[in-house]
């Protein structure tokens, strides 16, 4: 009985939702299984994976395959790596203790990468939020402008006399 570790598709239509399980390979996609290692959810960015790695790791030593987006998941999230090193020690290239910080090391590494990636994400999404808000500031802005009433230019007949002087107020009178 060949065993898969592979992808089952739950959630709506257009909202995918994955159960990673290990399954028969004879079964069907969302069909029967035999574990479920995690979960996979492609709709958040960074996409959100929640796995067991030592289970994960147990079924890839008993002879699971795994599909290539399984792969490609596994591999994200270090199940790959534990099983490379987990071979180091069962040759005697390594010991257990050892195995454990460089895939610790390695994990840190991983996790302040993705750390990164999202800290980015979200400076990105701030900065886009402030260039909406100063547009739309100038547009409210340029609205308020074209709706004020325009002050009225009030002519003032004082003021164009008085510039009179007193050699014309004497021609006046003659």
């Amino acid at each position: 009985m060949p065993v898969k570790i592979r992808l089952q598709r739950h959630g709506k239509k257009g909202k995918p939702f994955y159960w990673i399980v290990a399954a028969d390979s004879r079964s069907k996609r969302d069909g029967k299984y035999l574990d479920k290692l995690g979960t996979y959810n492609p709709n958040t960015n960074p996409a959100t994976i929640n796995l067991d790695v030592d289970g994960a790791v147990q079924w890839l030593e008993n002879g699971a395959q795994p599909t290539d987006t399984a792969r490609a998941i596994l591999g994200y999230k270090g199940v790959m790596m534990k099983k490379h090193l987990k071979g180091g020690v069962k040759k005697g290239a390594f010991t257990e203790e050892q195995m454990e910080e460089k895939f610790n090391a390695w994990m840190e590494e991983k996790e302040g990468k993705i750390a990164a990636k999202a800290s980015g994400l979200s400076k990105e999404e701030e900065k886009k939020a402030a260039e909406a808000l100063a547009a739309e500031k100038a547009v409210n802005e340029a609205r308020i402008a074209a709706n004020a009433p325009e002050p009225e230019a009030v002519e003032e007949p004082a003021a164009e006399e008085a510039p009179a002087t007193d050699a014309d107020a004497s021609k006046e009178e003659e």
